[in-house]
């Protein structure tokens, strides 16, 4: 696909493709490009989306990345939903979406850069729930009133691909807000910031039961705690799924660029920060499983390095994170210039 040969008029490019065409070099496009070789354009719009819409455009050509680094076919006569997957002969459904900003407020690409990261986390983390929360409920929806209809879903495992872009600073999250919405467990980092005496064991962690919107509406946690959505079989999230992973892993050699990582090391037990670290498309992928799947998925199709699978006893509510090797959290790309 040509996704950088522009089919619009330059006022309605998207910002996010005006800056990576303007400030990004040409081995980082090339990158992009790699990883979409052999990507079809099923219904002849997809160049012109992610040159005017971006970020699902975007989270699309990363998740048939993932796909073919994993080892898994794909199937295209399709037109819905986004993949159909196949390992070992397991299929998978899988419809991928985002979660963007609310209407009126600051989208993700309007970030000031000269802004200092925030150092609390509740609000940014209730939003980021409020529209995740947003984005699941609508594919479920969909999936009730018109993919389970359809020959190639039925009897398949059904998971939502869920990338959060919805608000500046999003890359900081990483799996909190989901574990909220999902399992009504939510980590109180700003508790443990005002108070670390009082948390020796680190921060707390709390059942919100319900988040507020601006409206007054509530929006229920614990999506996985019961069989409400029992069709969906798991959840997948990344939140380093950016333009900075293409940067981190083109190799670019004409830009004078900095890569800060942080990962969460088992053997540690904490996070670690590591410079310049190689990085793979598969660093940085969590995959939810929902304990009350009608169709589990199985969990070896994602026994990788680099992927976090969360799991959780339906009967004791015991959380389990298996993961494989270090698990990359967060990721700050600076590019200085060009040499």
């Amino acid at each position: 696909m040509e996704l950088f040969q522009p089919l619009v008029k330059e006022e309605d490019l998207h910002k996010n493709y005006t800056s990576i065409m303007r400030q990004s070099k040409e081995g980082d496009r090339q990158e992009l490009l790699r990883w979409c070789e052999g990507f079809p354009d099923r219904d002849n719009k997809f160049v012109k989306e992610f040159q005017t819409t971006f970020n699902s455009s975007f989270w699309e050509i990363y998740l048939y990345a993932l796909f073919r680094e994993i080892g898994h076919s794909m199937e295209w006569s399709y037109s819905t939903p986004d993949f159909l997957v196949e390992h070992n002969s397991k299929k998978i459904v899988i419809e991928a979406t985002i979660a963007a900003a609310a209407s009126g407020k600051t989208p993700e690409w309007e970030k000031d850069l000269m802004e200092s990261p925030p150092t609390k986390f509740k609000e940014m983390n209730m939003e980021s729930i409020i529209r995740l929360s947003n984005s699941i409920i609508s594919k479920y929806r969909k999936y009730k009133e018109k993919y389970s209809k359809l020959e190639h879903v039925k009897g398949n495992p059904f998971v939502i691909a869920v990338a959060p872009f919805e608000q500046p600073h999003f890359n900081l999250q990483c799996e909190v807000p989901i574990m909220a919405l999902l399992y009504d467990f939510y980590v109180d980092e700003d508790a443990y910031n005002d108070n670390p005496h009082l948390y020796p064991n680190g921060p707390p962690d709390v059942n919100l039961g319900f988040v507020e919107k601006d409206n007054g509406a509530e929006i229920q946690l614990g999506l996985f705690e019961d069989d409400q959505l029992s069709d969906i079989s798991a959840i997948f999230l990344s939140t380093t799924a950016t333009w900075g992973k293409v940067e981190s892993m083109s190799g670019n050699s004409d830009t004078m660029r900095f890569v800060n990582t942080v990962w969460w090391s088992e053997e540690e037990g904490s996070p670690i920060t590591k410079q310049a670290a190689k990085e793979n498309i598969r660093d940085g992928l969590f995959v939810f499983h929902n304990p009350y799947a009608k169709r589990p998925l199985d969990p070896e199709m994602y026994n990788h390095s680099g992927i976090t699978q969360v799991f959780v006893d339906p009967e004791t509510k015991i959380i389990d994170k298996k993961r494989n090797g270090l698990f990359l959290m967060h990721r700050q790309s600076i590019n200085i210039g060009i040499k």
